[in-house]
């Protein structure tokens, strides 16, 4: 299995009476992630399944990469908390994104790559997306590609 790890984009902070989940992306990330994922479309990216958050700001990110997209997008809560065996459970399909939030993103990286989580070695920008392959499992997956939103705009 391919899987694509995806940091939502730069969202706005949130207003004094809007809550945390409720933050929709920026304009500048809107028109950046674009961009990022023209460098994604450049590079043969493609996804069978993309799971993400429950959050605005990672529906939205999955809604512009719906190009990439050749199946379904689902939302799941798993990918708004601690990385866990029910998201690995979850997942299926050949090419799989998921598009979730630090530092989540980055503990799931380190967990299936190394079998712990230590996400501080894999810190994700906003856009950000790592590319593993393997099994979906802990230690079970290798890195293939890990690329910053600026290098995927240039690549655009």
């Amino acid at each position: 299995m391919e899987l694509y790890l995806i940091r939502h984009a730069i969202a706005l902070e949130a207003a004094p009476d809007q809550s945390d989940d409720a933050r929709p992306l920026s304009e500048a990330g809107i028109q950046k992630f674009k961009e990022a994922v023209q460098g994604l479309k450049r590079l043969g990216t493609r996804f069978d399944r993309l799971y993400h958050s429950p959050k605005l700001r990672a529906i939205q990110t999955a809604e512009l990469l719906v190009p990439l997209l050749d199946g379904e997008t689902e939302v799941t809560p798993y990918l708004a908390t601690e990385p866990g065996p029910e998201l690995l459970k979850t997942l299926a399909g050949a090419s799989v994104g998921l598009v979730g939030h630090e530092p989540w993103i980055s503990e799931l990286c380190a967990w299936l790559l190394t079998g712990h989580k230590k996400g501080e070695t894999f810190p994700f920008k906003k856009g950000g997306v790592a590319w593993l392959e393997g099994t979906p499992k802990p230690g079970g997956m290798r890195l293939l590609g890990f690329w910053s939103p600026r290098v995927l705009r240039r690549l655009g």
